[in-house]
């Protein structure tokens, strides 16, 4: 019997294109995938937000925005960003987040990342994005990915202390992705040293 590939589902926060913020997504994703064949699906929040915006109750969303909650509900690892404004990630980064089902991610590991105009929020990810999977009883990975606007360039990564990080992330990452294809953690811990 063949088994299920596993899910990667990105949820990017930002909500204009360019992002430096879906950047950052990306290159998470593909590191991701790169170590690890899985079946990805991108979230652009800016690109939904006429479908949500102003929707307080889950069962007045449309089907396409049924079917993103769905997807991050039923993902085997999340990866989520948001840019950071005055401290915090974006209102509607929140919004969405409120229509997710608060019982359907125990567990799920969830890869954190944000982007912000200085290191000044590079917290962030510690004091406002891990608080919010907490609640969800998520598995928040232990290295979240911040980044600043000097580590692009048109909108693409292109800091070699960004790369690492990114590197970074994936690698730790992976494990869980192997654990959650049912591989031993012997076969896992040899894989990422592979």
């Amino acid at each position: 019997m063949a088994q299920q590939p596993l899910k990667i589902v990105a949820v990017s926060g930002g909500l204009q294109r360019p992002s430096r913020t879906l950047a950052l997504v990306e290159e998470l994703l593909d590191g991701l995938t790169d170590a690890r064949p899985a079946e990805t699906r991108l979230i652009e929040l800016g690109q939904l937000v006429p479908k949500f915006g102003n929707v307080v109750q889950r069962d007045l969303l449309s089907a396409d925005m049924e079917r993103a909650l769905r997807d991050v509900e039923t993902a085997d690892l999340l990866v989520v960003a948001s840019p950071i404004y005055r401290g915090t990630y974006a209102g509607l980064f929140k919004h969405f987040f409120d229509l997710v089902h608060h019982e359907s991610l125990i567990d799920v590991p969830v890869l954190l990342a944000a982007t912000g105009g200085s290191d000044r929020h590079a917290l962030a990810i510690d004091h406002q994005l891990r608080p919010l999977f907490s609640f969800f009883q998520a598995h928040t990975l232990p290295i979240g990915v911040y980044a600043t606007d000097k580590e692009f360039e048109n909108y693409r990564v292109s800091n070699a202390a960004l790369r690492a990080r990114i590197a970074l992330a994936v690698a730790r990452a992976v494990p869980l992705l192997r654990r959650r294809a049912g591989l031993p953690a012997e076969a896992a811990a040899l894989a990422v040293a592979a």
